[in-house]
């Protein structure tokens, strides 16, 4: 469920803001445009929000700008730390994309940012059933997140990745579950969901999935 990746960013949380804002080179086209990015979400959400993997709190500030209501969920102590200060008006609950303490309580659109990727392929399917089941009538899952068209891209990035010299770029895309978007889009699809993506930078786009009808 993602939470063997928790010490990593309990380790990255100091750092993390340096680094979407493009202070670390070898990650730098990973964020690009992080803040459109942030906002793509946002303009896409409506109603109660909960936002995965909050972080730091970055798109809970354009979330809470937009004038929504947002309840937050972050596996990482370290990072809810550095969130529940910047937000103390925000509740920010201890979980992952799979457990946590709002998820049977209805909600009108999930949203994370740079995170679904810590779920197998196996665990995002459980998750589109979750959501599915637990999204009030036409919620949406709004999602941005390194995915790729497909295997032969996925590849191509790694070795460009390393013809950079950036290794633990390669490594990173490697050996964490980052999908394609056919096996994303059956996925949410077979759960009972519209689903349509936008490319934003060369390695994120944006998955807009609304529920259209009840199985």
């Amino acid at each position: 469920m993602g939470r063997e990746f928790v010490d990593l960013f309990d380790r990255w949380a100091e750092s993390y803001d340096d680094t979407v804002h493009g202070v670390d080179e070898e990650y730098k086209e990973v964020f690009l445009n992080y803040n459109t990015i942030l906002q793509a979400v946002a303009d896409s959400a409506r109603g109660h929000v909960i936002e995965f993997g909050v972080g730091t709190g970055n798109l809970t500030s354009v979330l809470k700008a937009k004038g929504l209501r947002v309840t937050g969920v972050e596996p990482s102590g370290k990072m809810r730390d550095i969130a529940r200060e910047k937000h103390p008006d925000v509740t920010i609950h201890e979980g992952d994309f799979l457990s946590h303490p709002a998820v049977e309580r209805g909600a009108d659109t999930y949203v994370s940012t740079y995170a679904f990727h810590h779920l197998t392929d196996e665990e995002k399917k459980e998750a589109a059933n979750l959501y599915f089941r637990t999204l009030n009538r036409g919620g949406k899952v709004v999602f941005a997140d390194t995915m790729f068209t497909d295997d032969t891209a996925k590849q191509r990035m790694i070795r460009r990745a390393e013809n950079h010299q950036f290794y633990n770029l390669a490594e990173d895309l490697r050996t964490e579950y980052y999908t394609t978007i056919p096996v994303l889009s059956d996925i949410f699809r077979e759960a009972g969901f519209e689903v349509e993506f936008t490319n934003l930078n060369p390695y994120v786009w944006l998955m807009s999935a609304v529920k259209k009808h009840d199985n």
